[in-house]
């Protein structure tokens, strides 16, 4: 693998590094997931004092930026990431703080889901570890309070999430308050703890519990009255939002044709492949025989994690130097079933220094005991290598290129699920999806991808529905037809999907807008190059620029900024 020479740090480098420095001290949450060191024993200021703190922070270093100028390539790069990055937020801050969008509640992204799976990635190898996750789970209610204030703040400006939105998150709060709580998890993980630190632990416990069930009351009884019913966010604010998630400025009225093109691609070529599993069948026959298969069987969440690990590992280990620079550290990933058991799919990255590996998370439903490798073949490589886990473990180890900004807190959902959804298709392209099952899964999974882009612009943005479920506005009855014509999912994960998009506007479409941009870019340097291209160069370098805005990601690779 081609080393890079260390690169003198710059003044631009360092505003960025005291940029993380100061924005992990206001968000403990922020340095948990970065593998960091902490206030790690918190939970971030949810109150709009917290959010003014971060706004703040922002403009100082925005104002320090402009003072500089860059010296080197990676200078411009980082100048106008931060630039981007950093505006946006500060954007998106200021509407929220004025009423204009509601404070964060949502059914995969808000304060609910954050601090109950922050307890999932924290160490507990240690009677130390274990004080830590204590003194955090104490820290919940009070955090909720101020969450409960922000979201009163917000309702008395006409700002509220959506009615759905609402009862949905309620719900998830009254389930992390019972008997069935994930919080239990944390119990039996601390089996071998002494048992004082155990009794002081699952006191804790409880408190968190009580602080979820609280929350959920505040919801139903005060939040739910003043909730609109309507799910659309509207232009105005979703064009903001899919900038912050791509990174990119696009045509939302032609990403929406082009989104329904690409539906009946998918659906085309998914009719193909199922007559290489069974001549003469439709989609839904074909995957009903993959999935009676035993061939394609696990049983119980050990053998998930082994296949997982195998797999993931299988990949490192036939496509480092050969189709990628993989650095040394990069080649280990630990394959994990998550106590949470929500039902997501999902990467942390390494820490700064590696002792803690990237990790693919598998949170499995409650209940949940078979599961079917034609269908998440193609997540093991999304999540692990070349997907996430070459993404963002590569970035981190950057140490001699990139400033530490860069290396663990650039990111866009864009970037990141852009080319891991990229990743996908080059396997395919590599010969690891010949086999008729596991391609299926992988159009299976474009299917999903390519709705997305289709429900979420078009419902939020009041376009016009397709005629295959009347035409005109878009309902939910019409979003749940249409999702269910073009893909194969039970009908429990089916509905969170739908909901997810009707909450989280912009960022269910950043996975396939950003692959289609990353395969553009690839086009636009392989023209550029003629017989001089190189795949795995352009790989090298397009991975070494780390996580920034798509439209960032072009002008560098292009030599445009």
């Amino acid at each position: 693998m081609t080393e890079t020479t260390s690169r003198p740090q710059t003044e631009i480098d360092r505003v960025a590094e005291a940029h993380l420095q100061a924005s992990v001290e206001l968000s403990p949450m922020a340095a948990t997931y970065l593998g960091m060191p902490g206030r790690t024993d918190e939970i971030d200021d949810l109150s709009f004092d917290g959010l003014r703190a971060h706004r703040d922070l922002n403009r100082r270093t925005l104002d320090a930026l402009a003072t500089l100028e860059p010296t080197d390539d990676v200078d411009k790069v980082t100048l106008a990431a931060m630039r981007e990055r950093l505006s946006l937020e500060v954007e998106g801050i200021d509407r929220t703080l004025e009423g204009k969008d509601p404070m964060e509640l949502n059914v995969i992204a808000c304060p609910v889901q954050s601090v109950r799976d922050v307890f999932d990635i924290m160490p507990k190898g240690s009677a130390e570890d274990w004080g830590t996750i204590t003194a955090r789970l104490r820290a919940v209610g009070p955090a909720f309070e101020q969450y409960a204030e922000s979201l009163a703040s917000s309702a008395a400006h006409g700002a509220v999430s959506p009615r759905r939105q609402v009862e949905k998150v309620a719900e998830q709060c009254a389930d992390q308050a019972g008997d069935a709580s994930t919080f239990g998890a944390l119990l039996t993980e601390a089996e071998e703890q002494p048992e004082e630190l155990r009794q002081d632990l699952a006191s804790a416990v409880e408190e968190a519990k009580a602080a979820f069930g609280r929350l959920g009351t505040y919801l139903t009884e005060e939040i739910l009255p003043q909730a609109p019913e309507s799910d659309a966010a509207g232009v105005e604010r979703y064009r903001i939002a899919s900038r912050q998630f791509l990174g990119a400025q696009i045509d939302l009225a032609e990403t929406y044709a082009w989104g329904l093109e690409e539906v009946a691609r998918i659906d085309a070529l998914m009719l193909e492949t199922a007559q290489a599993i069974k001549p003469g069948s439709t989609v839904k026959e074909a995957i009903a025989v993959l999935d009676a298969d035993p061939a394609y069987q696990l049983k119980g969440t050990d053998a998930l994690r082994e296949w997982m690990q195998g797999k993931a590992d299988e990949a490192v280990a036939n496509l480092a130097d050969t189709h990628f620079d993989v650095p040394e550290p990069v080649r280990t990933i630990e394959c994990m079933i998550a106590p949470s058991q929500t039902g997501g799919v999902y990467y942390t990255g390494p820490s700064e220094d590696f002792s803690r590996p990237g990790r693919m998370w598998w949170s499995v439903p409650k209940g949940v005991t078979e599961f079917t490798t034609w269908r998440e073949l193609t997540t093991v490589y999304h999540e692990g290598v070349p997907g996430h886990h070459l993404q963002i473990g590569q970035t981190v180890y950057r140490g001699e290129l990139l400033n530490r900004w860069r290396r663990m807190a650039s990111w866009t959902s864009g970037h990141g699920e852009g080319w891991a959804l990229y990743s996908e298709w080059l396997m395919a392209d590599l010969g690891y999806m010949d086999d008729p099952g596991n391609r299926m899964g992988l159009l299976d999974g474009q299917a999903l991808r390519a709705t997305r882009v289709v429900l979420d612009i078009g419902i939020h943005c009041g376009f016009e529905a397709p005629e295959e479920v009347g035409g005109g506005e878009w309902t939910y009855d019409k979003a749940w037809e249409f999702l269910n014509n073009h893909t194969n999912m039970d009908e429990g994960f089916a509905r969170f999907e739908l909901d997810r998009y009707l909450g989280w506007p912009g960022q269910a479409p950043a996975y396939k807008i950003g692959e289609r941009l990353w395969l553009q870019l690839r086009d636009q340097v392989r023209e550029a190059e003629g017989d001089d291209f190189d795949l795995k160069a352009f790989h090298r370098r397009a991975l070494d620029i780390g996580g920034v805005g798509l439209d960032t990601l072009r002008q560098a690779v292009l030599g445009e900024l």
